[in-house]
């Protein structure tokens, strides 16, 4: 799930729909904290560890700052993949998307009528 979602977030945040971006982040965070309470051979350590690339993240969503943005999502992929390698599972590799279309079933660009007030 952590893998949409982070999939998502990007979309979302290359939209400029922060919003969006924002709701992914939550999601993103939560399974995160889910997969080191559910599964054990998760170390709490490798989750502890994303704190700070995912502040980064929010914090450009909350300036609304694409270039941030961008960057914050690389190193918290990195970051991903540091995890994934450190538990012997680094075929399980994680970049942020290189093409220009997003899945298909879900717009990401911000609706006129769907902006917080």
């Amino acid at each position: 799930m952590a893998q949409i979602e982070h999939l998502k977030l990007w979309y979302a945040g290359k939209a400029k729909n922060w919003d969006l971006a924002a709701y992914e982040l939550r999601q993103l965070t939560n399974s995160l904290a889910e997969a080191a309470i559910f599964y054990p051979a998760v170390p709490v350590s490798n989750v502890t560890t994303m704190k700070e690339p995912l502040l980064s993240v929010a914090d450009a969503i909350a300036a609304g700052d694409d270039r941030k943005f961008s960057a914050s999502m690389r190193v918290l992929t990195d970051g991903c993949n540091s995890c994934h390698t450190s538990m012997g599972r680094g075929f399980i590799a994680i970049t942020v998307p290189t093409g220009g279309q997003p899945p298909a079933n879900q717009i990401f660009s911000p609706l006129a009528n769907s902006r917080k007030k």
